[in-house]
């Protein structure tokens, strides 16, 4: 989750059909992500091949009933606005779609992003479903396909430590984490009439050297000023994202796929809450008026540990 960003990422959202069978199989299967990793990997070990598994609240239930609930695990809760789009003229809707399992393949190559979710594919056989798969590529200096930077606010350091993983507090859980992912479809065609001055203030940062925008200049409802979330304490609320552009240039479908790490999904679920809906209500997010989320899922990220254990 504290990589570099990657070049190349595969993001595979899968649902599980029912029975003790099926809980079986994906169970050993968790238990061994770990070393079919090592085992792709291996062949190629400067691509830095890497995998994050995600369990959804139903499936957790499913395979772990005897184990302790994670404390923040449940269904991505749907988002809808009540403001009309000033450019679509509908409100704004964040979806909550099926997903039981994630996997996160990060690589510095596609090719072994693509063998591991093969090989994952090939053990959980007909158990699971693929209900969305999206490649993800690096575009051009770390920048979506709007043309901006993306992820400039990730933290570092003993800060992205602390903002990604459950502390000791939670004893049973300590090490893992929270995500939530979301597809994004951009309008590139709408976005691209706008000149570079309005796609900045609407972003929140310059475009050319990404420089966040004075405070009496950015609007309150621009990307940068909705997302960022301080406490009573005046300190600031960060979440790890590791969002990638994705796109097929036939089908005319592109976008952003978000994935955010959190210790706490909550602050995730504010800042999508702050977006679609708005704070105040209606001061909704102007980066929705160019692009739609069509998917929404939460998931519980344990330790690896924690899997091999349970498969055994």
């Amino acid at each position: 989750m504290l990589a570099p960003p990657a070049r190349s990422a595969i993001f595979l959202v899968l649902t599980v059909r029912d029975g003790d069978e099926a809980a079986d199989t994906v169970r050993g299967v968790l238990g061994d992500v770990a070393a079919l990793v090592r085992s792709v990997g291996f062949r190629i070990p400067e691509a830095q091949l890497s995998c994050v598994t995600g369990i959804g609240s139903d499936l957790w239930d499913r395979l772990y009933p005897e184990a302790a609930r994670p404390a923040h695990l449940h269904p991505f809760r749907a988002l809808a606005g009540t403001v009309p789009s000033v450019v679509t003229g509908a409100a704004h809707q964040a979806p909550s779609t099926p997903g039981d399992l994630l996997f996160h393949i990060r690589s510095t190559r596609q090719d072994t992003c693509f063998e591991l979710s093969r090989q994952l594919m090939v053990r959980l056989g007909e158990v699971a479903e693929a209900v969305d798969e999206v490649h993800g590529f690096r575009y051009y200096d770390e920048r979506d396909l709007l043309g901006f930077v993306d992820g400039t606010e990730n933290p570092g350091g003993a800060i992205a430590i602390d903002t990604v993983f459950v502390g000791d507090e939670d004893h049973e859980f300590a090490g893992s984490s929270y995500v939530i992912v979301q597809k994004y479809l951009h309008d590139l065609d709408a976005w691209g009439r706008l000149t570079v001055e309005q796609q900045q203030l609407i972003v929140g940062r310059t475009k050319s050297d990404d420089i966040e925008l004075p405070d009496d200049v950015k609007p309150t409802n621009s990307h940068v000023a909705v997302n960022t979330i301080v406490d009573t304490d005046g300190n600031e609320q960060r979440i790890v994202r590791e969002n990638m552009p994705f796109g097929s240039a036939g089908a005319g479908e592109f976008g952003t796929f978000f994935c955010g790490y959190a210790a706490d999904p909550r602050i995730t679920e504010l800042m999508l809450s702050r977006m679609f809906i708005g704070e105040p209500e209606g001061n909704y997010d102007r980066i929705l008026d160019f692009s739609r989320a069509v998917t929404g899922c939460s998931f519980f990220v344990p330790t690896a540990s924690f899997l091999e254990d349970q498969a055994d």
